[in-house]
């Protein structure tokens, strides 16, 4: 019995570091997926039809948080931004709001009410208009492919889109709150800019 130990002692020690490796992995895995989040990219799922047709509800995009720091935001693009009207303040504890932000980064967890999607319609010192059913901008009417033929809107009365700020409109201009409600967003509000639709797979998209 005796001459066994040395080896149930070094299968106690290969299990230690096994344990220890693990854990390093995990923790590194846990470092790289924050950074990415925080820095370079993040996923979400789509909550509402405000940008039908291009988006559907439960679609997952991945927002680029590197677009802006190499150019400002251009017409057309689909950008992600902090809500005009945040909800309550988060009180979990702090490991909840990190699984929680985990699960939103890859866009498995439920999605967060605190950021809309939607898309720049005008651009800072630019004048938005919207009347006989369609969008002027500085005076001209904005060619928008990206909406069903037989698209209309309300009218509304001339924005002036002040300096550092975008006026944004959901594709879905009869079920969108957007810069007709609550106004032109802040450009340091918004989280990045929208580069690709990864679910549904077959629905996979460049955007």
């Amino acid at each position: 019995m005796p001459a066994a130990q040395p080896e149930v002692e070094h299968k106690k020690d290969r299990h230690g570091s096994f344990l220890k490796e693990l854990l390093i992995l995990l923790v590194t895995a846990l470092a790289i997926a924050v950074g990415v989040k925080t820095f370079v990219a993040q996923a979400f799922y789509i909550p509402s039809g405000s940008m039908l047709p291009q988006l559907e509800v439960g679609d997952r995009i991945v927002v680029s948080k590197l677009s802006y720091r190499l150019h400002d935001p251009r017409r057309g693009d689909i950008v992600v931004f902090d809500s005009p009207n945040p909800g309550p303040k988060d009180d979990s504890g702090p490991v909840e709001r990190v699984l929680r932000g985990l699960g939103q980064a890859v866009g498995v967890a439920a999605p967060s009410t605190d950021e809309f999607v939607k898309r720049v319609i005008g651009l800072p010192g630019e004048t938005v208009e919207g009347r006989g059913g369609r969008v002027f901008v500085n005076g001209r009417e904005l060619v928008e492919p990206y909406l069903p033929a037989n698209s209309v809107i309300n009218d509304f009365g001339q924005v002036r889109v002040p300096p550092g700020q975008v006026f944004v409109m959901g594709d879905n201009r009869e079920n969108s709150a957007d810069s007709r409600v609550f106004g032109p967003i802040r450009l340091a509000t918004i989280v990045g800019r929208v580069i690709v639709r990864v679910w549904p797979v077959p629905e996979a998209s460049f955007l």
